[in-house]
């Protein structure tokens, strides 16, 4: 087994403890494990999530959905969140997003409190959600059109993000005429181009088939790569979170709390290695064993 245990009292892996891999080249990146919050100042760059905790209802009746979560996400990440179904994924999600008020803690990013949506956070559901009235190119130019940029700017930054994306020849299409792929790169290409601090992405690519599935992945990878920007990535796909993330988190329920958290050593080296490549070796199987073990309630 790649990862040995080291657990606090309650079942969370501590800081430092994250883990190690007997066959990476460089185990001493392995044991460098996401800062803890507590180690963490109000003013450092990046997502911090302080004793968040969510619950529904009151008193006896009162139903405990996330519970203590302490987290911070540094620019640059790329976090895949693994965990079974009704361990609070989704409403963490909701919670950085600003769509949901903890019932307790507080967020920050970049040392100012986060307490309701803004264009610091974006986020990318599993359907597009494109505007049908809108072409291709006016769903992406939307956001910036809130922020009352001038046009020459939103011409340019469209298409940017249509080249980036590949959608270049298809930028006057209505939604309906895009395939389920098109539609999805054009979502991500609509958040990336209001150059938000995180990128949500609620399980995106789970309504694709297995090829176009692929090729999202592929593209999105190779996005996060040119742009550095920090990615928190909802997947019930352990496959799909060791071929993309740089950390992986997983998380049980009732309530929903983080079990683990470590740094992929999958993705170590930062270079771009094919998903057969990855796929073929041994520290993904002994890797993706452990993942299902742990993501079991």
């Amino acid at each position: 087994m790649i990862f040995e245990k080291k657990l606090n009292g309650t079942g969370t892996l501590s800081a430092g403890a994250y883990g190690e891999c007997r066959h990476a080249k460089d185990s001493a990146a392995l044991h460098e494990a996401p800062a803890s919050s507590a180690a963490l100042s109000g003013s450092e760059p990046g997502i911090l999530l302080q004793g968040i905790g969510l619950s529904y209802g009151k008193g006896a009746a009162a139903r405990q959905v996330l519970l203590e979560i302490d987290m911070r996400l540094s620019p640059g990440e790329f976090a895949a969140v693994l965990g079974p179904s009704g361990c609070g994924k989704t409403s963490l999600l909701n919670i950085i997003a600003g769509y949901v008020k903890p019932t307790q803690g507080s967020i920050a990013i970049n040392g100012k409190r986060h307490i309701r949506p803004d264009s610091e956070v974006g986020v990318v559901f599993q359907q597009a959600n494109l505007f049908p009235w809108l072409s291709l190119a006016r769903n992406i130019e939307f956001g910036l059109r809130m922020k009352n940029l001038p046009k020459a700017e939103r011409r340019d930054k469209v298409a940017y993000f249509l080249d980036m994306m590949g959608l270049t020849s298809s930028a006057k299409l209505l939604p309906h005429q895009l395939s389920g792929g098109m539609k999805q790169r054009a979502a991500i290409a609509r958040t990336l181009a209001a150059e938000p601090e995180i990128i949500l992405l609620d399980e995106p690519f789970s309504a694709l088939d297995a090829l176009t599935r692929e090729n999202m992945q592929l593209h999105l990878r190779e996005i996060w790569r040119k742009t550095g920007t920090c990615m928190f990535f909802i997947t019930h796909d352990v496959d799909e979170a060791l071929l993309l993330s740089s950390r992986l988190i997983v998380m049980h329920p009732e309530p929903g709390r983080v079990v683990e958290d470590f740094r992929n050593p999958l993705t170590l080296s930062g270079t771009e290695r094919p998903f057969n490549d990855i796929r073929t070796g041994r520290e993904y199987s002994e890797l993706r064993q452990h993942l299902v073990s742990r993501m079991e309630v």
